[in-house]
């Protein structure tokens, strides 16, 4: 995120919501965007579906799964021809605009409402609201990232910030709402496999090179490979042996068949996790780890705020610290490694990482910080940075992209004539690794359901409740209908958390050909009624 929550919720005129549904899968920030529209802020939903916050918005464009980059097109393209670009931003800190410019030009709003299944006088409405507020802010989440296009998608929508200048001021800025509590923290520790801790590239000599005089040992001079990549790769035979770490890939990776097919194929597996997930019955060894309450250390949250974990209980009798297990597996491996603290690793990362430099254990335990930091925090006196690019971007000018809108790898045909599209529910999380142990949610929302439209439900003889059989190309499960018209026709949603019903066995592998991320939104499914 380039802002921070508060200065969003307290500060923005316009927010527009883009692929997300934060009162179910971030209710906190869902419910200071609430308060933000009842202190009068504006606000544009983008979503296929009828979530909640879309009764409060001012604007809801119920665009068609896939089309994000025909919307941003569509937009920037519609900014420009009102004469609602910020003229002095884009000549002092931008470049390639006529470029772009040229890119977005045949992205007219008769176009891009045909393309998005939009009113054009609703795309002109968002666009003149967005426009014309002198602080708006772009929120989005997996439903823009979780396509093949995914990466164009969040650059088209930077295109929209960027040429209004609504980059580097509070209530502004390009948001994204991270998946996981510490999703943000494990990308800046170098989770990546670009990356080494601060986003210090594997590639670059003078990273590699210090980063090899801290830790005593020569590092690759490649790229390793990512997640996503490495299921085919374990079928070619590739990659023999996994070492997971906090990851149920049975459940929440697409295309279930798949993932059980590369997982079958390995020499060697290994799961380190608290409990013993669907993932972690297949591996060969299963080392338990401790939750967040049981150890200390930080969390950075999706607004870069790294935040102190304080231990509160014991954990199981027997179980070891993450690290600890690290440490011994390091060792017995042959690479001594001595046993830190949390506070001591703290330190480590701040002595590699320019923008950690100034945070430590002993800041974040004082009065002042207790809330936090955020990073860059580049030295002990630094107070954090709750905005970025107010005066420049870290390339000095930022750059304007020219993605081109490319529909989704599968879309309906006759044979599997609806979309479908995934997502979360607010009582469940992900896996249900936790949350599917508390009783007291799962008798709230406990198992499989579809939502189906109306119309296409009538269409095929299903009432609302009764059990469907849902079909792909990839795999087929029995689950329960939801009539109702939260979904377009001809669009369904399911949620991923339940194994009664799950919708990886239908979703499609298909990748982003940057980040790698699957296109959990769109793939074509047949419904039957049973």
């Amino acid at each position: 995120m380039t802002n921070s929550i508060d200065d969003i919720v307290n500060d923005a005129d316009v927010i527009m919501l883009v692929g997300s549904n934060p009162e179910e899968a971030h209710p906190v920030i869902g419910m200071r965007i609430r308060q933000a529209v009842e202190r009068g802020c504006r606000l544009i939903v983008v979503d296929p579906r009828k979530i909640g916050l879309a009764a409060k918005a001012d604007i809801h464009l119920r665009v068609r799964p896939g089309t994000n980059v025909a919307f941003a097109n569509g937009m920037v393209n519609l900014l420009i021809s009102l004469g609602l670009a910020d003229a002095s931003f884009v000549r002092e800190r931008t470049e390639g605009f006529g470029i772009m410019q040229a890119q977005v030009e045949e992205f007219t709003p008769d176009y891009v409402a045909r393309v998005c299944g939009i009113a054009v006088q609703d795309l002109v409405a968002a666009a003149k609201m967005y426009g014309t507020a002198e602080r708006a802010a772009i929120l989005y989440c997996l439903g823009v990232t979780e396509h093949t296009t995914g990466t164009d998608g969040v650059m088209a929508l930077s295109n929209i910030a960027m040429v209004t200048g609504n980059l580097g001021k509070p209530g502004a800025g390009m948001n994204p709402l991270r998946g996981q509590n510490n999703v943000q923290g494990a990308c800046d520790m170098g989770a990546g496999p670009d990356d080494y801790p601060g986003y210090q590239k594997v590639t670059n000599p003078a990273a590699r090179k210090k980063f090899e005089q801290a830790w005593g040992v020569p590092l690759p001079e490649w790229s390793g490979t990512k997640a996503t990549e490495c299921f085919p790769a374990m079928l070619a035979g590739e990659i023999k042996g996994l070492y997971l770490f906090g990851e149920d890939p049975v459940r929440t990776d697409p295309d279930t068949h798949h993932v059980l097919r590369s997982l079958e194929a390995l020499d060697f597996f290994v799961v380190q996790d608290l409990f013993l997930t669907e993932t972690a019955k297949l591996a060969d060894v299963v080392l338990p780890g401790r939750c967040y309450a049981e150890k200390e250390g930080t969390f950075t949250n999706t607004e870069r705020r790294v935040q102190r974990v304080r231990k509160a209980v014991d954990g199981p009798e027997g179980s070891r610290l993450d690290t600890q297990v690290f440490t011994e597996v390091m060792n017995r491996m042959g690479y001594a490694q001595p046993e830190l603290s949390a506070a001591e690793l703290m330190d480590e990362i701040a002595s590699l990482t320019p923008t950690y430099a100034g945070i430590h254990h002993a800041r974040l335990d004082g009065e002042a910080y207790d809330r936090g930091l955020q990073w860059p925090c580049l030295d002990d006196g630094h107070p954090g940075t709750p905005v970025l690019h107010i005066s420049s971007f870290s390339g000095s000018v930022g750059a304007f992209s020219t993605p081109d809108y490319i529909r989704s790898a599968e879309l309906p045909d006759e044979e599997y004539p609806f979309v479908l599209m995934t997502g979360r529910v607010l009582y469940q999380y992900n896996a249900c690794a936790m949350t599917g142990r508390t009783e007291e949610t799962s008798e709230i929302e406990g198992s499989s359901f579809i939502e189906i439209n109306t119309h296409d439900a009538g269409a095929l003889g299903i009432e609302d409740g009764q059990r469907v059989q849902v079909t792909s190309r990839r795999g087929s499960v029995e689950t329960t209908a939801r009539v109702s018209d939260k979904t377009n026709p001809g669009e369904t949603w399911m949620p991923f958390h339940f194994q009664d019903g799950n919708a990886n066995w239908l979703t499609h592998a298909a990748l982003d050909r940057v980040s790698k991320a699957p296109e959990y939104k769109v793939c074509a499914i047949k419904i039957a009624p049973k």
